[in-house]
């Protein structure tokens, strides 16, 4: 965030020879070989081009300085903004006061060398401006050509992503790949799939109390009929069926419904004496947990209760998976499907039911869909912040008025953005769909530099020559618009050093382009402003002001410098009336001793609701989030969480060393590890499947010793025989050792994020406490690690971004009372960011935590402009110090903020959930940043 300067009063610019026309050049000798010459004083620069006021000598009372004159403060503390090199002496009227100069902090090693080279610099662009504005562009043309590099049908892998980096459920899943096999032709169990498989997904709801009637099921079934009869030509004339890439059982298709298939087998099925969750079918145990939603459950048989009532069923069609041709032709079914889908429901005319869908394509295609949506807010969100920069540079004549360089300014950002994200894309940076909220940001926060050299413009003498203008200007700005470049982009690299790929490349593109955006101010744009300086000169020839006061103007000037008497004069101040809004009224209200009691009140009830929210944020990111919001998916997770969010996923309980099964101690210790798990209250007890428990009753069945090692092991092919999906579950190597196995327990009551995350760290617990190696695996569980990683990272990456924040305050602005005072404001404001991010249905996740690592940068701006300006006041008393430091700053924190919301807002109207996201996180931002800066910050200084 870079702030305006405020616009205070010039100094009178130094006397001319007779005759001299403004803006002309010296010539000879006198003119010096440039800006660091000794040789001849430099002329006093305008005032209140620097954004924190200076520790320095006590002024005069202002009404000795004249009419119409402010004090102006420079960066350096005891230096002037403006002054002469060092080797100049001050003017006889400020060495001769015989002020005493109070102690103050000095940055002159930093502040004096920064301020020189700047100097030099806004000499050379001055001097040769075509080239600073030239080089630049052909930069960007040369580096825009990486934008050929942007991925346009290269799908953006959501896993690799949205996921944290060596989670512990990609090293589990890569156990489990390792050490067990799955035959998706032959015997499919997709509890046993380690990783998401090919499928289709329709969920069947009733519009009566229950769909376990006849005609109910008749229509579910014309739906289930209608879905497997879909056929795909492909472009060389062959048909895919959908019975050539299901997965298969036994070489039949697994049943959508394992109820509805014994339906649709014996039409005349008692439907009244289904049990829950558990159904023994034909002699086989069916589990209906996940198959049927909404029960309503009567008296207990056994394991189950009866299922009186079922109000939504799901159809799962699950398709060949894996590499090579098979996939791709599944996927090639599935997309026919997402086409035809919709026609299904207006052809069957279905009465009884609605349905949503849902496939394993669907996330991804809907996530790259939503990028397309935020194309046409581009161009709104340039045309507003050239409005808005054209406004606030506007001016009613032809001198002062830099609407084309204020556009220019705009035009300045956006080759930014081009040359960072083509260099980016060059070097291999991978271009994620959430960089493409970077250009919104960048817009708003871009165009700070130019505010603030354009108000250092108006504020130079018309009599001075370009060159030395533009080196005055220049000098000025030189910390200014460093310390704001530095803090904002070391918040953004920071966010390198989360464990987010999307998170680390939307930091290195937007961190980059605001590097670019500083380098291209200082140079294309500054060149730009040099040459709109000799436009003034013209028009200043031309435009002279009249000899005595009742000339009029002529006709032909009029349009030209309306109002005639507006012309600036170089003896008159130029303050802006926000400035003086800041000072007259706003200041003397804010510290009147009724405003301050109601300041402490409201901050005291923000704080208060902060916290609060603080507990109350979800931790995140929901994948129903990354479509957009009229996606056909959003009504499918609506039905899901709605009826189907009792049970969890299936997960894996893995003996993940060798184990002597046949060894009563050894059974009896991982036997009281699985009860462990089922008295968790996330399990469902009465659903856990486990080969050993099977095999133990199948030995004492058959009478054979279970605890002999050669009789144990001689019996395992017979028995999964018998229970075939219980070969995929034992890894029995060679040489007849059993090095692997794995049980699964069935989850319940983890519909929340929080419910997740905490089952997720109960049950790594469990494994790890057990005295038999275990490990838990479900492929959900590559998500729901970012539940546990979001909130440590955010808290790791918050603290390393405001301890740079610290030390950057106190190198360049080294005041400790400032210091402590910028620690507070970034605190206070991300705790009120995230506890209203709970207010407004926003998650702690990857996108948001982008947001909060910005929000540092944010607010070290606002609150350590106000709090220098205010520990360097020389006024006598805090509620002076307050005024003047609000008089200083006021309007250029606000015009700030608002060009940022400005950039950003256009992004409300998006449709999908990560651009909206991104708005909300800086409206609030912005709103407590200026709130602090403006607002609660000068109250608590006059506290202390």
């Amino acid at each position: 965030m870079r702030l305006n300067p405020a616009k205070v009063a010039p100094e009178a610019a130094p006397g001319r020879e007779a005759g001299q026309e403004p803006g002309s050049e010296a010539q000879g000798p006198e003119a010096g070989p440039g800006p660091d010459s000794e040789s001849r004083p430099q002329p006093a620069a305008g005032p209140g081009s620097e954004l924190f006021p200076a520790a320095e000598p006590e002024p005069q009372p202002l009404s000795a300085s004249g009419p119409g004159q402010e004090p102006e403060l420079g960066w350096a503390a005891g230096q002037r903004a403006g002054a002469p090199p060092e080797s100049q002496p001050l003017p006889a009227s400020e060495s001769e006061n015989g002020v005493s100069e109070r102690p103050r902090c000095h940055t002159d090693c930093l502040e004096a060398p920064l301020s020189r080279a700047f100097r030099r610099l806004g000499w050379e662009v001055g001097s040769h401006p075509w080239i600073f504005l030239l080089l630049p562009m052909v930069l960007t043309a040369v580096l825009g050509t990486g934008l050929i590099h942007l991925p346009k049908e290269e799908e953006e892998d959501l896993e690799e992503q949205y996921t944290p980096i060596g989670s512990p459920a990609k090293a589990e899943r890569r156990f489990v790949q390792g050490h067990f096999t799955a035959n998706d032709s032959n015997l499919f169990s997709i509890s046993r799939k380690s990783t998401e498989v090919n499928y289709a997904s329709i969920l069947v709801v009733s519009n009566t109390n229950s769909l376990l009637e006849q005609e109910t099921l008749s229509e579910i079934s014309e739906v289930d009929d209608a879905v497997q009869a879909l056929s795909v030509t492909q472009g060389n004339g062959t048909q895919i069926l959908y019975n050539e890439v299901c997965s298969k059982n036994q070489g039949y298709c697994v049943p959508s419904n394992p109820l509805l298939f014994a339906w649709k087998t014996n039409n005349v099925l008692n439907l009244k004496n289904i049990t829950f969750p558990i159904y023994s079918l034909a002699g086989q145990v069916v589990y209906l947990a996940n198959i049927l939603g909404g029960t309503v459950l009567g008296e207990s048989m056994g394991l189950s209760q009866l299922l009186l009532e079922a109000k939504a069923m799901r159809l799962q069609y699950y398709l060949k998976t894996g590499e090579g041709e098979d996939s791709e032709r599944s996927k090639a079914w599935l997309i026919h499907f997402l086409n035809q889908v919709g026609n299904l429901e207006k052809s069957l005319a279905l009465k009884k039911i609605q349905v949503v869908y849902f496939t394993s394509l669907s996330r991804q295609l809907e996530f790259e869909a939503t990028s397309m949506t935020v194309i046409p807010l581009f161009h709104l969100a340039y045309l507003l912040i050239i409005l808005f920069a054209v406004t606030s540079c506007y001016r009613c004549d032809c001198i002062r008025n830099k609407m084309w360089v204020a556009a220019f300014g705009v035009i300045s950002a956006a080759l930014a953005v081009v040359s960072s994200f083509g260099l980016m894309l060059y070097i291999g940076v991978p271009f994620v769909i959430i960089v493409a909220n970077s250009p919104f940001l960048i817009l708003g926060v871009g165009v700070d530099d130019m505010f603030i050299m354009i108000s250092a413009w108006q504020k130079t003498n018309l009599m001075d020559s370009i060159r030395e203008r533009m080196s005055n200007v220049y000098s000025k700005v030189a910390v200014s618009i460093t310390i704001t470049t530095i803090t904002n982009i070391l918040a953004f690299y920071t966010g390198i050093m989360t464990s987010f790929r999307s998170v680390q490349y939307f930091c290195i593109y937007t961190g980059t382009t605001l590097l670019f955006c500083y380098f291209y101010n200082i140079t294309c744009f500054g060149a730009f402003m040099a040459l709109d300086g000799k436009r003034e000169v013209v028009c200043l020839r031309w435009l002279k002001k009249p000899e005595t006061p009742d000339q009029k103007c002529s006709s032909l000037k009029k349009p030209c410098c309306l109002p005639c008497n507006s012309l600036r004069d170089k003896h008159k101040a130029d303050i802006h009336p926000m400035n003086l809004f800041f000072r007259d009224y706003f200041g003397p209200f804010l510290t009147s001793t009724e405003s301050k009691f109601f300041v402490v009140l409201i901050y005291i009830l923000y704080i208060i609701s902060s916290i609060y929210g603080c507990f109350q944020v979800q931790e995140g990111l929901d994948l129903r989030n990354l479509a957009s919001d009229d996606s056909y998916i959003t009504p499918y997770f609506n039905v899901e969480e709605e009826h189907f969010s009792s049970y969890g996923p299936r997960v894996m309980v893995i003996v993940t060393e060798a184990l002597d099964y046949w060894d009563g101690d050894a059974r009896q210790k991982l036997e009281k590890c699985l009860v462990d798990f089922e008295n968790s209250d996330y399990v469902d007890k009465n659903l856990t499947e486990f080969w050993l428990r099977g095999y133990v009753k199948y030995m004492e069945n058959h009478h054979h010793d279970v605890n002999d090692k050669i009789t144990f092991l001689k019996n395992i092919p017979n028995f999964v025989i018998d229970s075939p999906l219980f070969m995929y579950d034992i890894n029995i190597t060679s040489s007849q050792e059993i090095i692997c196995s794995r049980a699964f327990i069935q989850t319940m009551g983890v519909s929340s994020s929080t419910n997740k995350k905490l089952m997720l760290l109960q049950f790594r617990d469990v494994a790890e406490k057990c005295e038999i190696p275990l490990m838990v695996y479900n492929q959900a569980f590559i998500y729901f690690d970012q539940y546990s990683a979001i909130l440590e990272n955010t808290v790791r990456n918050v603290i390393v971004a405001s301890t740079a924040m610290f030390i950057v305050s106190l190198l360049l602005i080294p005041h400790p009372l400032c210091s402590l005072w910028v620690t507070f404001a970034i605190a206070s404001v991300i705790v009120g960011v995230t506890g209203f991010m709970a207010f407004w249905n926003v998650n702690l996740d990857s996108i948001s935590m982008i947001n909060l690592v910005i929000c540092i940068g944010f607010s070290f701006d606002f609150s350590a402009h106000i709090s220098y300006a205010f520990v360097s006041s020389s006024k006598p008393s805090v509620n002076q110090k307050t005024i003047e430091a609000l008089y200083l700053l006021g309007y250029p924190v606000l015009q700030s903020a608002i060009s940022t919301i400005i950039g950003v807002c256009v992004l409300s109207a998006a449709k999908a959930y990560i651009f909206r996201t991104f708005f909300k996180i800086m409206f609030l931002v912005m709103v407590f940043g200026v709130a602090h800066g403006l607002i609660f910050i000068p109250v608590f200084l006059t506290f202390f």
